[in-house]
């Protein structure tokens, strides 16, 4: 069912050049743009939520389990990324024992954040915010909440 109609989606998009995986079992594929390539790498955060959002509504409409679809290796990307911060934002913490807030995420992406940090013996997480703006923050063991670096740009002296 997914195959043929995301060949469709992305056809109707206006791509021709493409390669596309489905794992139907795995709720999960593969997409793979060849063309445009200016416009897709530009556009490549919107053109994921998109169609993803497009699947979930289909599948829903569908009763049907919808699929997650990468683009381009933008999620694969994209998690390597957060982890690799959230890493580097626990060694800052572990070094100053000063809590750190990272920037906004979406549930998914706090998820990854807490899970790369859920083994490191000196520092937990904790998710803190309302909708769009929840965060995560990465303190050492032992530390209240109020000890996190303000999430407000610092005025510089002087100004």
């Amino acid at each position: 069912m997914w195959e043929i109609y995301v060949k469709t989606l992305v056809e109707n998009m206006g791509f021709r050049d493409y390669r596309l995986e489905v794992n139907e079992a795995e709720n999960h594929g593969s997409l793979f743009i060849y063309e445009n390539e200016t416009l897709v790498k530009e556009q490549l955060p919107r053109i994921v939520e998109s169609i993803n959002h497009i699947l979930q509504m289909v599948g829903r409409k569908q009763d049907a389990k919808a699929i997650f679809l990468d683009v381009n290796n933008y999620r694969r990307e994209r998690e390597k990324l957060i982890e690799d911060l959230a890493r580097a934002a626990a060694k800052k913490v572990v070094a100053t024992k000063t809590a750190i807030s990272l920037p906004s995420m979406n549930s998914y992406e706090r998820r990854l954040v807490h899970t790369a940090l859920a083994i490191h013996p000196d520092i937990t997480t904790e998710s803190v915010g309302e909708g769009k703006e929840r965060y995560v923050i990465i303190k050492p063991i032992g530390e209240a909440t109020g000890g996190a670096e303000s999430r407000e740009p610092r005025a510089e002296k002087g100004e």
